[in-house]
């Protein structure tokens, strides 16, 4: 009998995230938190915004009661933005960070970052996109060199493995087994970490633009 194998295919979103202006100092403490939660930050970037580069940015809140308080209130010192990924970035960012309001966070999600780190219904703490077309745009805007490509599967997907992963993979097992090291899995992780092709590179710099 014939068994039909699943295609393979490489289930990776991603998201954007950014450390407001109130908690810049908390920097470190919510990246250890958002590492450890399973994302990947492969993009970083630290810079202020203008209030007209905060209302581009939330062009969709214009015309309601609090944006001018938004606006002025991210623009009001540096932020962190950075591209989050993993699988189901988007939905897994959205339940990390828990209600917009840090006060109804604090009652219904008290262990999500915005429970932890944010104030009140505007100082939050922190940002995520509401979905993956938002996630495509907002990257855009605050990383307009990145490029967003289309998740491959099929054909493509086995591709990718072809040249991109297997090759590595394989470097990586025969190093294991000459090394012959006491925890191998552990050994083979932190091996393939180090010799990664395709390793981004995260982007540190402070920019403001009038």
């Amino acid at each position: 009998m014939e068994i039909l194998m699943p295609e393979p295919q490489i289930y990776v979103e991603r998201t954007l995230a950014i450390i407001k202006p109130d908690v810049i100092d908390k920097e470190e403490e919510i990246e250890d938190l958002i590492l450890r939660s399973g994302f990947h930050i492969i993009q970083k970037r630290k810079l202020q915004l203008s209030p007209e580069q905060c209302s581009n940015f939330y062009a969709e809140q214009f015309g309601k009661v609090f944006f001018p308080n938004l606006t002025a209130y991210m623009s009001s010192g540096p932020i962190v933005a950075m591209v989050l990924a993993r699988n189901c970035a988007v939905s897994y960012w959205k339940e990390l960070l828990g209600p917009s309001n840090s006060l109804r966070a604090r009652i219904t999600h008290p262990h999500s970052l915005r429970a932890l780190f944010g104030t009140d219904e505007l100082r939050n703490g922190l940002h995520g996109s509401l979905s993956i077309s938002s996630a495509e745009r907002e990257i855009r805007f605050m990383f307009p060199e990145a490029i967003l490509e289309p998740i491959p599967t099929g054909q493509r997907a086995r591709d990718y493995l072809n040249v991109y992963v297997k090759p590595t993979l394989l470097a990586g097992l025969t190093a294991l087994c000459k090394e012959k090291p006491a925890d191998p899995m552990i050994w083979l992780a932190d091996w393939l970490l180090e010799h990664n092709p395709n390793k981004p590179k995260l982007q540190y710099h402070i920019s403001q633009e009038e």
